[in-house]
């Protein structure tokens, strides 16, 4: 699952983006997380270099899932039709509250 995490990440990398926010259980305490979400900020992203499974949401992620063993979306595009998924992914499903996630910078110069 990290491999394909890593892999996902690249090639966002690649295509210009320069953050993922990474959420699901591969950041909570389980010993054994089920999978990973994560979401990538949109700003500096060349989509004619972005590998389309990225924007491929048919078949509850099929593709996505496939390739990296997990889900990237786009971190402004709405998850619910309230919260875009950057916010959706911060706040707990069960109580509402806000909760943290993992921003991983991606650009060279930190």
């Amino acid at each position: 699952m990290f491999l394909g995490f890593k892999n996902g990440i690249e090639a966002l990398r690649k295509a210009g983006c320069h953050k993922i926010f990474l959420d699901g259980s591969f950041v909570t305490e389980k010993p054994i997380p089920g999978d990973f979400d994560a979401c990538w900020d949109h700003i500096g992203v060349d989509y004619a270099k972005l590998d389309p499974v990225f924007l491929d949401f048919s078949d509850a992620r099929k593709k996505q899932k496939d390739c990296f063993y997990g889900e990237f979306f786009p971190a402004n595009l709405p998850a619910d039709g309230i919260h875009v998924f950057l916010d959706f992914f911060q706040t707990d499903r069960h109580t509402g509250k806000a909760k943290g996630v993992i921003c991983i910078n991606l650009s060279k110069n930190k």
